[in-house]
């Protein structure tokens, strides 16, 4: 294929430069600049330095809310929820009265990155930790034509060629199907990702973790180090493969604790079920998804539902009186202001400090699991991630213009750079 005779193409309005060499976006799941600068300092990640020294660092910021399913799907279609659809891992359907995960294709609203390439000829590749992600990732693309694959970690031992382009991806890798809560379900991607552009050389390919080492394990952390450098080796086969490559994170991580180590919580459920009754009000939390044994369910961003005839203005001043909350918005506020489509949040959109987060009632939480001190995610603090990319481009901005989801952007260009 004469890749570097292609002109760019175009999705969802924005145009994407035709690799010359395989463009990658590494999405590190809930890396806090602080994780990469801490594995630095420590000499960990020495491959990740040579990287920085000969590219190009900023920070970018991520969509709001800053969990997985809102940023990863920004990354693969290039846009925010506005235009996506998907505003979190969990929502609310009013037209069914039903709480719903939303990974379902159904809840797509625009074609991603990997679709459009597919489409026009591209060879694409996408490596998810957990399952949930996968169909929304590898909506639209077609199996059966040696050009694309989509696998999960999870789920690896059940891909098959026709619904994943690779079957038998634990004897392809020499590697067993990781336990879903530990930093190996991330190092598969990463093994995974290494031996697909040696092996197939996609054109574009996307890389995605799980954060929950970060949920677990501060900045500095020994388990924390040793994750980044297990990263760090890695990228250095990556790099060396040829590839233009951005790091960049859906989200960051913060300490959601007290003093005690006890989880830093206000319910609000509760509290609109004393102002209104029992149950008028409905609270949802966005960061609900299958995997709540490492967050509880617990965030920094939450929506409420409010019954006929209640009065906005006036419980979104008593809501914004309380300390805990940093920004207490409308509905139409928070379109605005965090592009988030309107039939998929409730009357009032709400989000929690650094240090604080969001919950239903205290007795829908079961955070017996919580083995150390909550660290989580949502809000506004979360918001700034690390945007690396491998090669030298002097003109990138930086955060808040520059934002996680333009990493396929920069890489492709930087890709068709290469050989110019």
């Amino acid at each position: 294929m004469n890749s570097h005779r292609k002109p760019a193409i175009t999705v969802n309005g924005r145009d994407y430069a035709w690799p010359r060499q395989p463009a990658i976006a590494i999405c590190l799941d809930g890396c806090e600049p602080a994780y990469l600068d801490e594995a630095i300092a420590a000499g960990l990640m020495p491959n990740l330095e040579k990287v920085m020294a000969k590219g190009t660092v900023r920070r970018a910021y991520s969509v709001i809310p800053s969990f997985t399913n809102p940023n990863n799907l920004s990354i693969a279609t290039g846009r925010p929820p506005v235009i996506h659809g998907i505003c979190g891992n969990y929502l609310y359907e009013p037209e069914t009265g039903e709480e719903v995960m939303m990974n379902d294709v159904r809840f797509l609203r625009a074609p991603t990155i990997f679709k459009t390439f597919f489409d026009a000829g591209a060879k694409v590749a996408i490596v998810t930790a957990k399952d949930k992600l996968r169909a929304l990732l590898g909506a639209g693309l077609t199996f059966d034509r040696g050009r694309a694959f989509c696998f999960s970690s999870e789920k690896s031992d059940k891909a098959t060629v026709g619904e994943n382009g690779i079957g038998n991806v634990n004897a392809w890798l020499g590697l067993p199907v990781p336990e879903v809560y530990s930093a190996e379900l991330s190092e598969f991607v990463f093994a995974a990702g290494v031996k697909l552009l040696r092996d197939e050389r996609p054109d574009v390919m996307y890389l995605t973790t799980t954060d929950y080492v970060q949920h677990k394990y501060a900045p500095g952390d020994a388990q924390a180090n040793a994750f980044y450098a297990m990263f760090d080796r890695y990228l250095g086969e990556l790099d060396a493969l040829g590839a233009a490559i951005v790091i960049t994170a859906d989200h960051g991580m913060k300490p959601k604790h007290d003093a005690k180590g006890e989880p830093a919580v206000i319910y609000i459920q509760d509290l609109l079920d004393q102002w209104l009754g029992k149950a008028a009000a409905r609270v949802i939390l966005p960061i609900t998804d299958p995997y709540v044994v490492h967050h509880g369910a617990l965030g920094s961003f939450a929506t409420a539902y409010l019954p006929a005839g209640a009065d906005r203005a006036a419980i979104m001043g008593r809501l914004a009186a309380l300390p805990e909350l940093i920004a207490v918005l409308s509905r139409e506020e928070a379109v605005q202001r965090f592009e988030l489509p309107a039939d998929r949040i409730g009357d009032i959109v709400m989000v929690s400090g650094e240090n604080m987060t969001i919950g239903t009632s205290a007795d829908r939480h079961d955070l017996a699991q919580l083995k150390e001190p909550l660290r989580s995610h949502g809000g506004l603090t979360e918001q700034e991630v690390p945007f690396i990319v491998n090669r030298a481009l002097a003109d990138l901005g930086d955060a808040p213009k520059l934002r996680n989801f333009d990493a396929f952007q920069v890489a492709c260009r930087a890709a068709a750079m290469a050989g110019a």
